[in-house]
This record gives C-alpha cells, structure tokens and sequence, in this order.
C-alpha cells in the first residue's frame, strides 16, 4: 500500500509554557520518504517538536510546512498524519478490523473499499486472520502492529511514531524494530520517529537529530553522528565512549598532528586547525580499542575484569591515571589472567577529537 511521502519543513518552530521554553526556534527539513529520527533524554524537546507537527501541541511561533502548506492552523484530523503512540491507544470495544478501520470510515469510503484496505495493511503488519480479534485477546507487539496497520490505512503523508516500543521486551524491540523499518520502506511514507533509545535510533533512521534541553544539537546520518559528534554529550549520548585529554604537541600538516596525553603522544586528526598546545578530548569508542602493539597509538593496560558474550568480550583495563575504561574484543581464544599487562591500540581515524575547556600541560 504506497504512500505518497510529503516533504516536512519546520521554520522558526518554538514552544514555551510561560517562562519555560519547551523547544526553542527550530529550523528542520524531512524529505519525502526519509525515516528521521529525534533521540534525546526526557525533557529534551523530542515529545514537543513530535506533537506539535501531530497538531496536539499548538507552538507558541514558527510554521510546520507538509509539501509546500503551513498547517500550523489546520486541526490534526485534516493533516494527513498518522500517529502510532507509545500506549497504542487501540478502542478496547472495537476488534482489530474495526480499529484499522476506524479512519476510513471517518473519511466515509465504501464499504468495499474499506475492508479491501484493511485486508491489505493487515497483510503487510502480518496480521492476516486476526482481524476479528478484540485488543484485549493481542499481545504487546500484536497491538503495536495493530496501531501502526490504523495509522497507514489512510495512506497519510506523514508518519509519526512516538516511543512506539517503550512498552515491549528487549526481544520483541528487536524483531518489531525490524519490522517497522521494513514496512516505511514498502509504504515509503515519509517518517518522524522520536525515542530515547539510542540503538533504536541508529539501527533504523535514514537521519536523526539528538536534541537538548529543547535545542537540535546536532543532524546527520547515524554513521556521522556516532563517528563524529559535534560535542561530548552528543558522542556520550550515542554509545559507549572512553575519554582521554591532551595538548597539541606538534603539527605536521594543517589538520594532523600530535597530541600529548597521560598515555603518551599520538597521532590525530583534528576537527578544525588546531593550535600549538591547545587542549583537546579524544574520545574512544571500545569496539575501536584493538588488543595488539600493532597501530597508530599503542600504549600500556592492566586486566581488570573480562565478561565473555559470546561474540565477543567486554573488557574493563586500567589505564595510566588510574582510569578504567571498558573495550570491546573478539573472543580470546585462552582466557587472560587477572591483572595481566596488555599493550592496547587505536587507529587515528578512530579517535573521536574535540575541543576542550582544560588539559594537563605538555611535560
């Protein structure tokens, strides 16, 4: 069942409940089609943003452009929206069919067309045979696949889907996560996901936004934003990172140089054109650290504890400064003994660079 995807604009966007200012001026552009993504911690501004372009949430400036038409004014029932919410908010006295239903028969379609289109969307959720079922009979994910078939039934412009598999176990997030991501790209209708979970956000959007105490941080693709945040909450937001500071102890070309850290000097590239003893962050992300002497930047760990996971292991060492950081390895053929001395690595590329207020001075 294709969707026409619309193309969603947000000029100078802002809400505020008083002196409390829930999202400030936003600028965003959705293409059609695309599966975006808002992610950020609780009261950061995601929920807002997401209902005001639903309609719920009424801004206090700016326009909400839905292909080229600021529907700031026009009632959520006329946007050509759907909404999945995180509770599903399926009709309890209404089975299945009747719920997916429900929007079609609100836009008076016939009958036979009705249940022509239901009987389809219920086939792309792999519902089929359960159209006669009450919500109550349905498990979590029967009932969040259940929402999403009511939501594109009218083949809306916009897809909007807020915290959709906060309520389920880790292995049915999983599969359903799966799912969604399979369905927007069989309907390709354009989507606005909002979710705090970071995984979720990175294993399913096209490009995503992390928001901040009501402010967009930083937009990009998820490769660019977990390999080069725009600052520390962002990188810390977005996975696992191990920190270490340093100053710029030499320049060998406009962008690369070294850097002198509490584990030696290394190789880096910077961001922007650094200056002689500048203080910079270097993050490293564990799945990056590698356990030989082999690599740009080498320097000394203490074994502190190893949790095999089958694929691979997570690896607590101690680092100079008395630091702990944790690194991902594949499985160890002979399993290390406590308190062994390793030589770790990471490769220029891998470091995530950023400026910083302070650093320890150059020896």
């Amino acid at each position: 069942m294709p969707s026409h995807g619309a193309r969603v604009v947000l000029k100078g966007l802002a809400k505020s409940y008083g002196s409390v200012v829930a999202l400030a001026p936003t600028d965003l552009t959705i293409e059609p089609g695309e599966f975006f993504s808002l992610i950020g911690p609780s009261g950061s501004g995601k929920s807002t943003l997401l209902g005001a372009v639903a309609g719920f949430v009424p801004p206090s400036a700016g326009r909400i452009e839905v292909d080229g038409e600021d529907v700031v004014a026009v009632p959520p029932y006329r946007r050509n929206i759907g909404m999945v919410f995180q509770n599903y908010a399926l009709f309890p006295h209404l089975s299945v069919a009747e719920n997916v239903a429900y929007g079609l028969r609100l836009r008076k379609l016939p009958a036979p067309e009705i249940a022509k289109k239901t009987g389809r969307i219920l086939e792309m959720v792999r519902m089929t045979g359960l159209g006669n079922r009450m919500p109550a009979q349905l498990s979590g994910g029967q009932q969040q696949r259940a929402a999403l078939a009511r939501a594109l039934v009218i083949q809306p412009g916009v897809l909007l889907l807020d915290e959709p598999l906060s309520n389920l176990d880790a292995g049915l997030r999983l599969q359903l996560r799966e799912e969604i991501k399979q369905i927007q790209r069989e309907s390709r209708v354009t989507t606005l996901y909002v979710t705090h979970d970071q995984e979720e956000a990175l294993s399913l959007a096209d490009r995503l936004a992390v928001m901040r105490e009501g402010r967009i941080i930083q937009t990009g693709t998820p490769r660019q934003l977990y390999r080069h945040p725009a600052d520390r909450f962002t990188a810390e937001f977005l996975g696992p990172i191990n920190w270490i500071e340093g100053r710029v102890a030499s320049l060998t070309a406009e962008y690369l140089g070294t850097l002198q850290t509490p584990l030696g000097r290394w190789r880096v590239e910077f961001p922007s054109k650094p200056k002689m003893n500048q203080p910079f962050l270097c993050g490293i992300r564990p799945e990056n650290v590698r356990m030989t002497a082999d690599g740009d930047n080498t320097f000394p760990a203490t074994l502190v504890d190893v949790h095999f996971q089958g694929d691979h292991e997570l690896v607590h060492v101690e680092v100079a400064g008395g630091r702990t950081w944790k690194i991902k390895a594949p499985p160890m053929a002979v399993e290390p003994a406590p308190a062994a001395t390793v030589t770790l690595s990471i490769a220029s590329r891998d470091l995530i660079v950023l400026p910083a207020e302070e650093a320890p001075p150059l020896p």
